[in-house]
């Protein structure tokens, strides 16, 4: 009773009945969306399976120029407070220059 149903929707189509010579339409019209489903699925799948890898990678990426900012940001304030440190060390040397140079200056005063 089933297979009769389903030969009354569907139509004649040769591959399955014995008694069929040519396709319907209607069956031929099945057919073509039951394959069109079949393919838009396979591709829909497809889609979505590189979308997610790709997804993945990038947000692996971004994790990582993330980590890559945070160390460079240390780098930069490390570097930051080296550049402090070496100008005050370079103006107390510039410093003791001009007292060495007051001093030295006295003394070829007191010489003469």
């Amino acid at each position: 009773m089933l297979q009769n149903l389903l030969l009354v929707t569907w139509g004649c189509i040769s591959e399955l009945t014995k008694d069929c010579q040519d396709m319907t339409n209607a069956s031929s019209t099945y057919l073509g969306i039951a394959i069109g489903a079949v393919i838009a699925v396979i591709i829909s799948w497809w889609i979505y399976n590189r979308q997610k890898k790709i997804s993945e990678k990038q947000d692996l990426t971004f994790t990582h120029i993330k980590e890559l900012n945070e160390r460079h940001d240390r780098i930069l304030k490390r570097l930051d407070e080296s550049d402090k440190r070496h100008d005050s060390t370079l103006n107390a040397i510039l410093e003791l220059n001009k007292k060495i140079e007051h001093i030295i200056e006295r003394q070829d005063k007191l010489h003469k």
